[in-house]
């Protein structure tokens, strides 16, 4: 949430550009933020320990890192067990000698619950974990995380822009109603239909500008902002940059590109992100929030 007492408006065409009480106590609060995004972002299970994603099959598919298995995930017992996707149901049924374990209980099988769970089901063995994901057009597949990943292990550390309270600004908000829209690519080739409960209309540099903000869950309680600029796939990530931003109040809504930050796939080949819509490429370079991270695998 924004620190409401720090906030001083100065009018701009509708549009307000916002400083903090003082900039040192917004550099300290984009700080602690930053602070905050890393240690999400390097945690056992966070995105730096994706090292795999498998897309499953109707029917059986059998799991180990023995080659005559249908998934093959090395680190894996020969023979873990298999998985049945039957109809809307997958169900997981581990080898007796496999020494994993379902949500972390010793259990010979489950149900598994997919991602849009707020807790998916996982199975676990050393230092690899894997749950259920499910993704538009009827994909489904596993998501394969090791905190021992040389993604996370070897983590180069993020670059930023200095902090610039220009680049927080208070937007006009025009509310939709009803809500439209919006079709979102994603790497995977996919597009999601996400709905836009209305536009941020802000100025920079005497020009006007609109982004439209997706709302990522029927109960959602922030919008999410998905935008690439003229930095885009020079100094900043090429596919998007993501932001959030609390709720419009009294037809205002405050976005804070030095919260821009690169998603999953700036680190990992094995995450399905969403890409920045038209609607959504700025014509104009948007110099704040993260740079491009240096050991891309792009």
């Amino acid at each position: 949430m924004l620190m409401t007492s720090l906030l001083l408006a100065a009018s701009i065409s509708g549009t307000q550009l916002i400083s903090a009480g003082s900039d040192d106590d917004y550099s300290r609060e984009i700080e602690s933020w930053r602070k905050q995004r890393l240690e999400r972002l390097q945690a056992p299970d966070g995105w730096l320990s994706l090292v795999g994603l498998e897309w499953l099959k109707p029917g059986i598919s059998k799991i180990g890192s023995a080659s005559d298995n249908d998934i093959v995930i090395a680190k894996a017992p020969a023979h873990l067990g298999r998985i049945d996707w039957e109809g809307d149901k997958v169900t997981i049924k581990l080898a007796a000698d496999s020494g994993a374990t379902i949500d972390g209980k010793a259990l010979a099988s489950a149900e598994m619950l997919d991602d849009a769970h707020a807790v998916p089901t996982t199975i676990a063995f050393g230092s690899v974990r894997f749950y259920l994901i499910d993704r538009a057009g009827g994909k489904k597949g596993l998501r394969i995380k090791d905190s021992e990943a040389k993604t996370r292990t070897g983590f180069l550390g993020i670059e930023h822009y200095p902090v610039d309270p220009g680049w927080r600004v208070e937007a006009k908000w025009v509310a939709f109603d009803p809500p439209h829209t919006l079709e979102i690519p994603n790497v995977i080739g996919t597009i999601d239909k996400m709905p836009v409960p209305g536009k941020a209309v802000f100025e920079h540099d005497g020009k006007t500008f609109e982004l439209l903000p997706v709302l990522e869950t029927d109960d959602a309680d922030e919008l999410f902002f998905i935008i690439a600029d003229k930095t885009s796939g020079k100094e900043t990530y090429g596919a998007a940059r993501f932001f959030y931003s609390a709720m419009p109040k009294d037809g205002k809504v405050v976005i804070d590109f030095n919260k821009a930050y690169n998603p999953p796939c700036a680190f990992t080949s094995f995450a399905t992100c969403p890409l920045a819509p038209p609607e959504n490429r700025l014509g104009m370079a948007v110099t704040a929030g993260e740079k491009k991270y240096r050991g891309s695998h792009h």
